[in-house]
């Protein structure tokens, strides 16, 4: 077998096609009836997640600390993550497909390494505030993955990585202007808070953020080369471009996907107007192999951004990585001034999220988990799309590797130029939470109901289970 995590990009011709039609196709939902039967199935069993949802929404905003969390009809309080499954309170086992928002490739609570972690709590707690080897071995081997990553810098989040890239490319090229792909997910800080999810949207989703805050921020619509050329060369002459931000394979994790040639092209573009590329990997740093997208698309990037895949799921991950002279930007102290760049965070590169990146990598390497992983979703894509053809439904599913995208309703596609784009928005953001119950109540929990991570924890009896369940949910359409 194939050491790739890849075996394939997909047709992107043929899924935007698939899309398209999707979009303009009448959904295609459970009816009232069904979605009751499944709301009846949670009220029978997952009464202590409803409990613990219940009290959750007297003291946290909404009754989750993340979007992570949500679930219709309440939130599943989780107790057990082993492998491929997750168990509730109430003894309910689910296939997990959201494996952490990503980072856990070995599968949850991958063993070995949580005996590593404890063992070094019982030595020094899991944080001390002081340099500890660990920081030097985790940095040593991202570079020995990602040899564009000279220097490693550990951050709290993907998050803060992503304003860390922002700061440092302005303070390195003196520039000011920042772009970023429509559609993209940069995290939540107030500059890059601009054309989330569907592209074109700039500041709809920007409530709490000063004008000012996104005057600089740019977003091109996905794919466009030209476009894109014609923001930098207008930038140009009005304080240039600092740096382009792009997820590697598409913007939301492949939700819209780059075409193959797309990162070289954009590298170029970035290297005539003397732009900073930002590889935004915090999905596919070593998810898509051990040297991330930037390995398999063989494309260097300026600055990588990273998040919890550099601890494997273990809290307090994230950071920034790159070349020493853009990195030395960060070389700060006391007395640090001119072009020093500011960060910081008394929990970064702590003991327990250093070792546990660091032995999260070693056993990925050594099991090849993201080639394993990689497989699993080729069945999972081809289950599902097997699925859909049968029910003669008109839903898109493609994978790249082990992230694995399934579109019901479409909703990630409208545009906002459509003149029914707000008609449309509301019942197929529904949808999507509709078809996500009816999943975790059938015993699978994916992101949102439409992106399905795969780890070395799902063989092809896992991925076969979990398409039975799929099968049950499709054949009530």
């Amino acid at each position: 077998m194939s050491d790739n995590a890849i075996s394939q990009w997909p047709d992107v011709d043929a899924v935007e096609k698939d899309l398209d039609r999707l979009v303009h196709t009448p959904i295609r939902r459970l009816s009232d009836e069904i979605l009751a039967e499944y709301h009846a199935w949670y009220e029978a069993n997952a009464a202590g997640s409803k409990a613990t949802f219940e009290e959750a929404q007297r003291y946290i905003p909404g009754g989750v600390q993340h979007n992570l969390a949500l679930n219709d009809p309440w939130a599943l309080d989780i107790v057990k993550a082993e492998g491929a499954h997750l168990w509730d309170v109430d003894g309910n086992r689910y296939i997990d497909f959201l494996q952490a928002g990503g980072p856990t490739v070995l599968g949850s609570n991958y063993a070995p390494v949580r005996e590593e972690i404890t063992q070094l709590i019982a030595d020094c707690g899991p944080v001390t505030g002081m340099l500890h080897a660990y920081e030097v071995k985790l940095a040593k081997l991202i570079h020995d993955f990602m040899p564009n990553v000279q220097k490693f810098r550990m951050l709290g989040s993907g998050t803060e990585g992503v304003m860390a890239a922002v700061r440092a490319a302005r303070a390195y090229t003196g520039k000011s202007h920042v772009i970023k792909v429509g559609g993209a997910y940069h995290g939540w800080s107030d500059q890059v808070v601009f054309g989330l999810r569907i592209p074109g949207t700039g500041s709809l989703e920007a409530a709490g953020i000063p004008a000012g805050a996104l005057q600089l921020t740019q977003e091109v619509a996905p794919g466009d080369l030209d476009e894109l050329r014609a923001k930098l060369a207008a930038n140009a002459g009005n304080g240039g471009t600092a740096a382009v931000f792009v997820e590697p394979i598409g913007p939301e994790s492949g939700a819209h996907l780059v075409r193959h040639g797309f990162n070289a092209q954009v590298r170029e573009l970035c290297d005539e107007f003397g732009a900073l590329l930002v590889f935004d990997e915090v999905v596919t740093g070593f998810r898509l192999g051990m040297g991330g997208a930037q390995g398999y698309f063989g494309v260097k990037p300026d600055l990588t951004v990273f998040g919890k895949c550099v601890a494997g799921g273990y809290p307090a991950a994230g950071g920034i990585g790159g070349s020493d002279e853009v990195m030395n930007v960060f070389a700060g102290g006391l007395t640090a001034a001119g072009k020093r760049a500011l960060v910081g965070g008394t929990l970064s590169a702590n003991p327990m999220s250093c070792a546990a990146g660091y032995h999260t990598l070693l056993e990925m390497d050594r099991t090849n988990a993201p080639a394993i992983a990689g497989r699993a979703g080729d069945r999972l894509r081809a289950g599902l799309s097997a699925l859909i053809a049968r029910y003669d439904l008109p839903y898109v599913v493609y994978n790249v590797g082990s992230v694995v995208h399934l579109h019901t309703s479409g909703v990630l596609h409208l545009s906002i130029h459509d003149p029914e784009f707000f008609t449309e928005l509301g019942p197929r953001k529904d949808m999507l939470g509709q078809m996500s119950m009816a999943f975790s109540a059938e015993g699978v929990v994916t992101l949102a109901g439409s992106r399905l991570y795969t780890s070395m924890a799902d063989t092809d009896e896992v991925i076969d289970d979990a398409l039975a369940r799929f099968d049950r949910v499709f054949a009530r359409v």
